[in-house]
């Protein structure tokens, strides 16, 4: 268990923690793969106005940037928060907030149109609630679900060292972002366990080394659309879409 996610971490403490973790976000554009893959995927029509579900939320900030990057694209993004941790609606106060569990989410079927997570599903303790977490992602969902999470490699793990050593961060929170990664993941792992919660034509890919994403669509897009989408917008992912 990571530090932090320790029940008794007190407020004060986990807020130190947040603004460690708002820096370290800042640093490496930690919203660009929903900014990047959601247009791209569901088409500029349907993200127009969506309904989102970020899952494992934290203190909120990447509900915050999200909403504030599609309102200056002229697009309403209505972010719901949700995260076991009770102090989310005093961190949080911008959106709406829902204490609960992403293993059992408190919604029906087609709650939302997006559900979203970022670097929440290493912190899951075992690979049958990993697949929880992707099937009640799904169910939840009208469009697609996109989750994204640590690639774990030996590059990402010294490069990320050195960034938190350089930023002065605590030692436990520096202790925390090694595990992070050392509890990340590759893209066959992610096959195989999409393959165990039911969904074989799941789409998986790595970006930069460092992140590994997780494409689950609801509505019948054809396996050959996606396809070319991945292809177009990794030939040019080094230009964010802003």
């Amino acid at each position: 268990m990571e530090y932090f996610d320790h029940p008794d971490r007190v407020g004060e403490e986990l807020r130190e923690s947040y603004c460690s973790l708002a820096r370290v976000n800042r640093i490496t554009h930690f919203d660009r793969p929903f900014r990047i893959w959601l247009p791209q995927l569901l088409g500029p029509e349907k993200c127009r106005s969506l309904s989102v579900l970020d899952l494992g939320a934290g203190d909120g900030t990447l509900g915050r940037t999200l909403t504030d990057w599609s309102a200056r694209r002229g697009w309403n993004w209505r972010i719901t928060n949700l995260d076991l941790n009770p102090i989310l609606p005093e961190l949080a106060p911008d959106n709406p907030c829902v204490v609960g569990d992403a293993l059992n989410l408190p919604f029906p079927d087609h709650s939302f149109d997006v559900v979203i997570a970022m670097t929440m599903t290493h912190h899951l303790p075992d690979d049958a609630a990993v697949i929880r977490h992707f099937q009640e992602a799904h169910r939840v969902s009208r469009h697609a679900a996109l989750i994204c999470d640590l690639h774990r490699n030996v590059f990402f793990h010294t490069l990320l060292g050195l960034l938190l050593l350089g930023l002065r961060c605590s030692r436990e929170f520096r202790a925390d972002g090694l595990l992070s990664i050392r509890r990340g993941w590759r893209v066959p792992e992610w096959r195989r366990l999409a393959d165990s919660a039911g969904f074989p034509t799941a789409k998986i890919w790595m970006e930069h080394a460092t992140r590994i994403l997780l494409y689950l669509p609801n509505s019948p897009t054809p396996t050959s659309a996606i396809r070319s989408d991945l292809k177009r917008v990794s030939s040019h992912d080094s230009k964010p879409v802003r």
